[in-house]
């Protein structure tokens, strides 16, 4: 009798199977055990289960173990539940892959009305045939990182990058002007409102610049990203509305794309949240110090510390500004990092140019609110 237990996926297909090798019918079978003929109806559609006395009544009927029917009703029941067990751990994936409700709202991906609709979603916004494996950010080998070096929010932040930049269109990337091209840019720093040249500056540097408020609860100020081998990205969150933040964290990113690093996006990349020296990579350490160098010389820089230093009045720090063609807010910001002043310290100066950058800039988030991208 155990050789045909396999043979049935639940106790209703055995029973029926068993009715018609003695030739009896469902009223036979519910004469034999007492029972309504309705009974015997709904153990053979499965509508009803077998319950430890019913499996010893069929046992007894029909000269075979109890343990046959108690096992075949638990493997059934199982197997019913298995397709939903499948169903929450593709959704448990799927949610540890992506933000999904903060990307419904940001309106990156539709309001998924199914399991399978959202899986789709997903695989449209990341650009995969698959979503099982992980998932790399950058599209040459050299550019992409550990895909476990950042969060699901990350993540989605830098994909959504990448769409926007796509719709971007720059010149050639020429790694040998580049250099050039950053004197160039520098003289954007001056004053607030020349960030609204940044875009077009970067278009004509071959480098395509997206801004992206991040995602709720979740940290990130900038990255360097790669459509190819020759389009560079620099996408940039802007969540400290503050100049020295935001020229800082766009030289620190130019660095990457100079070198070619290996990075995750960047994260605490100014203020008094900002990992130490030591704790930094050393590909960290050199961007830091190129956008320093960018920003202000060195040399200068420790001249002014030398000479004005703790004595830091505005009026000695509006001079400085203006010999070194840069707004004053740099300087504060750049005397903070060393230490000199205290975080608290001339924050009228650190005016906000957000608004000034996304008023040219492809933006998302911000009060501005773009289409999907990718269809």
């Amino acid at each position: 009798m155990d050789s045909i237990k396999d043979q049935f996926r639940s106790p209703g297909e055995a029973l029926a199977h068993l009715l018609r090798e003695r030739d009896w019918t469902q009223q036979d079978l519910a004469t034999i055990l007492d029972r309504p003929q309705k009974s015997i109806s709904q153990i053979v559609t499965g509508k009803k289960g077998v319950t430890p006395e019913t499996a010893i009544e069929l046992s007894n009927a029909f000269g075979n173990d109890p343990v046959f029917w108690v096992e075949l009703e638990a493997r059934y029941r199982l197997s019913l539940v298995q397709p939903k067990k499948l169903g929450v751990e593709k959704r448990a994936r799927l949610y540890q892959l992506a933000p999904v409700k903060e990307m419904v709202r940001r309106g990156w991906i539709s309001d998924a009305s199914s399991l399978e609709i959202l899986e789709s979603e997903l695989r449209h916004f990341f650009d995969q045939p698959s979503i099982e494996d992980d998932i790399e950010i950058g599209a040459a080998l050299r550019t992409s990182f550990d895909s476990k070096e950042i969060n699901a929010s990350q993540r989605a932040w830098c994909f959504r990058a990448k769409q926007m930049a796509r719709a971007i269109n720059a010149e050639r990337y020429n790694e040998s002007k580049f250099d050039q091209n950053m004197q160039k840019l520098r003289r954007l720093a001056s004053w607030p409102n020349h960030a609204s040249k940044i875009s077009s500056a970067l278009a004509s540097m071959g480098i395509r610049f997206v801004v992206i408020e991040p995602l709720a609860r979740t940290k990130i100020d900038g990255a360097a990203l790669w459509l190819d081998e020759n389009s560079p990205v620099v996408a940039m969150s802007a969540r400290f509305d503050r100049i020295d933040s935001f020229w800082h964290t766009l030289a620190h990113e130019l660095s990457h794309i100079k070198h070619r690093d290996n990075a995750p996006p960047d994260v605490n990349l100014v203020g008094d949240s900002k990992p130490s020296v030591d704790d930094q990579s050393s590909i960290e350490r050199r961007a830091d110090q190129d956008a320093c160098r960018f920003l202000l010389d060195p040399d200068e820089l420790s001249s002014f510390i030398v000479r004005v230093g703790p004595l830091y009045s505005r009026a000695r720090i509006n001079q400085f500004a203006n010999r070194m063609k840069i707004h004053p807010g740099i300087i504060v910001g750049q005397l903070q990092f060393r230490g000199e002043l205290s975080y608290r310290s001339m924050r009228d100066t650190l005016v906000g140019i957000r608004d000034y950058v996304t008023s040219e800039s492809l933006t998302d988030g911000w009060g501005h609110f773009l289409p999907d991208l990718t269809r």
